[in-house]
């Protein structure tokens, strides 16, 4: 009998150890704000997640406060990687975003053309409590 309740316990434990380490995975669904400095004036960015399979969709509010939709999103194995492309007086830019998803912080980098040279910047996003 002791035998049979020593093993009805180890198979419990074993599946709740199992069921908490799928919900501990990272996931980069919800709202995510970070800070850029723009020319010395500081700039809230918000970023809009949704994770389908391994279907990375999302948006960002621009200047205007247009919905800009993320293009070619992706993740795996924690990190995501995905583009917006803007347009202001008239030009396109895109910018490159990579990042990997830790708990509630994104740590990453953008990637971006600014007169002809190629930029690099970090960003650091935390999830948004709704």
């Amino acid at each position: 009998m002791r035998r049979l309740f020593a093993a009805a316990l180890v198979m419990i434990l074993a599946g709740s150890v199992g069921a908490l380490r799928a919900d501990d995975k990272p996931n980069p669904t919800g709202t995510w704000k970070w800070t850029v400095n723009f020319g010395g004036q500081e700039r809230e960015m918000t970023l809009k997640l949704k994770l389908d399979g391994d279907k990375l969709t999302g948006s960002m509010p621009g200047r205007d406060g247009q919905e800009t939709v993320i293009e070619d999103g992706k993740y795996k194995d924690g990190e995501v990687s995905f583009k917006v492309t803007r347009e202001r007086m008239g030009n396109k830019f895109t910018i490159k975003y990579t990042g990997k998803v830790s708990g509630d912080t994104i740590k990453g980098k953008t990637e971006f053309d600014r007169m002809g040279q190629a930029q690099s910047r970090d960003w650091e996003a935390k999830r948004a409590k709704d």
